[in-house]
């Protein structure tokens, strides 16, 4: 055998190291602040080079404290059955403790903070199940670069650790809880569905990944408005993740038991879009060979999900409008109305002010489909958050592509931070792909680490149009501020606005709102503004 376990003793003392985590129950603690505590204290005791605590999620364990590690870790995503040592770990009781020569692949190789992009050398590596109310809930793991760091003693101390690691995992998913209810207002037995709905939302392969204090703000704003009824509009940049906040604001809903319906508005042919989406009866059109109730009534219950919205065709927008304000639908070639109950949320990536301005979309559809808008933050806001989705990513790849490890490189990290990300998370899922298959296809060796360097990326390559486009903003303003003896000082205030809406419109791709956000300006008023100088009809 390769490995060793170690019988853990739950009514003995923790080790004097952790005795701070009793103090900590006292205090009201963030729940990632609390683990953090405890691997960094663990760390400390058992002075080794890193220690991880896992949640198990149906069959992955996920990250959420971490010390020693790249900082992607907390984005990457363990399948048990790729790692044969994580599933060891998880499939005992006792400490499980792998000798230093044991074939085992690392989960961790290459991604020790004092040895990145390296494989591991010689090491000890020793982790224990921990299991909150009689359920498996993770692991922790601890690694030592110096062989003999985990001695019999200390597996023994490591088991005596096991009660208090479990107690502080219990008391951080109590506060949660309680926090969530506290948000909810709901009963107790409500607010254990809704976080049963938040971990199965973060348990699937579309996960939402991310610490930074925009998602945290977002995540807290949709987890008050789920518990109601309203209508809700997603309002983002392509590639955001609509989808996924709108199956989150499903989830934690009180319909969760029921379907959610997804509607893309953009791929339904005008002519087939009543059909779709109301239903048709039997010899309504030619091919109706019986009754076919629509999207709408599948969603019977539960969520209707309207994606792109503002590519529903005129035509059918007064229909959606009478469901919305009546709840009935009327099947095409039906003589009477049927009554439905579903909560709509839409989702778009257009202005649809500027829709309805231009009358594109009808203004009282976009009234009752506004009824309660959540802007999605564009990935360029949401600091490290990049990180750790590459990490996710990489972490994905490495498991399709058969590698023994991916990382990136400082400055492929250094590369991925600058970086404007016009097509958000779906643009960063796609050059992490690209950059692993271009390493294969350079003969990377797939059983050593594989690092991706920041040229792999290509970044430079999609920032070009951009960069290419910059100097043209500054050559049409050049003859409005040149004659500087003959100006006006408000011809010179136009000129300087009209050079930097211009600037902003082609660092946009022409897109007005994301200009209006470069410039911390209202969407409307910069309209205005663009006509008054003659930059918009």
């Amino acid at each position: 055998m390769v490995f060793m376990t170690t019988n853990a003793h739950p009514l003995t003392v923790a080790p004097e190291g952790l005795l701070p985590l009793c103090a900590d129950m006292a205090t009201d603690l963030p729940q990632a602040v609390r683990l953090q505590r405890l691997v960094d204290l663990t760390r400390a005791q058992f002075n080794c080079g890193a220690v991880a605590l896992l949640r198990l999620e149906e069959d992955r364990l996920r990250p959420v404290a971490v010390t020693g590690l790249v900082s992607d870790a907390l984005g990457r995503r363990f399948a048990v059955g790729q790692h044969p040592r994580l599933a060891a770990i998880l499939a005992r009781r006792e400490v499980t403790c792998f000798e230093h020569d044991s074939q085992l692949p690392d989960p961790y190789d290459g991604l020790l903070d004092t040895l990145v992009g390296e494989p591991l050398p010689v090491h000890d590596c020793m982790g224990v199940a921990l299991h909150v109310e009689g359920r498996p809930w993770g692991v922790l793991t601890l690694d030592a670069l110096t062989t003999g760091t985990f001695s019999a003693a200390a597996r023994q101390r490591l088991a005596r650790c096991v009660p208090m690691a479990e107690a502080v995992v219990r008391m951080a998913r109590l506060e949660h809880e309680l926090r969530t209810l506290r948000m909810a207002g709901t009963a107790a037995t409500e607010g254990d569905d809704v976080l049963r709905a938040q971990d199965r939302a973060g348990a699937g392969e579309a996960e939402i990944v991310g610490e930074s204090p925009a998602l945290k703000r977002l995540l807290h704003e949709l987890a008050v408005v789920a518990t109601s009824d309203l209508p809700v509009l997603l309002l983002g940049e392509t590639g955001v993740g609509k989808e996924l906040f709108a199956r989150l604001l499903h989830q934690q809903s009180g319909r969760r038991s029921r379907p959610m319906v997804h509607v893309n508005c953009a791929a339904l042919p005008e002519s087939l879009a009543e059909s779709e989406l109301f239903g048709h009866v039997r010899g309504a059109f030619s091919g109706a060979v019986s009754d076919r109730p629509g999207r709408i009534e599948a969603a019977e219950g539960g969520t209707l999900f309207l994606d792109e919205v503002g590519e529903l065709p005129l035509s059918v927008q007064a229909k959606l409008l009478r469901t919305l304000q009546n709840g009935e639908i009327q099947r095409l070639g039906a003589d009477r109305p049927r009554r439905v109950h579903v909560r709509v949320i839409a989702a778009t990536n257009r202005n649809l002010r500027e829709e309805v301005a231009s009358g594109a979309f009808r203004a009282d559809l976009y009234h009752r489909l506004s009824v309660y808008p959540v802007p999605i933050p564009p990935l360029r806001e949401r600091g490290n958050d990049v990180l750790l989705l590459a990490g996710r990513f990489l972490e994905l790849n490495r498991a399709r592509l058969g590698l023994r490890s991916l990382r990136l490189s400082p400055d492929a990290q250094a590369a991925l931070r600058r970086y404007a990300w016009p097509g958000n998370v779906r643009e960063l899922e796609h050059v992490i792909s690209r950059a692993a298959l271009k390493a294969l296809s350079r003969g990377a060796d797939r059983n050593a680490i594989l690092t991706l360097e920041a040229g792999l990326l290509d970044l430079d390559a999609l920032e070009a149009p951009a960069a290419d486009n910059t100097p043209a903003p500054t050559a049409r303003a050049a003859p409005a501020a040149a004659p500087a003896t003959t100006t006006t000082l408000r011809d010179a205030i136009d000129a300087c606005q009209r050079q930097a809406i211009t600037t902003a419109l082609d660092s946009h791709q022409a897109n007005w709102a994301q200009a209006a956000r470069a410039l911390d300006v209202d969407a409307s008023n910069l309209h205005k503004l663009a006509r008054r100088l003659g930059l918009k009809g």
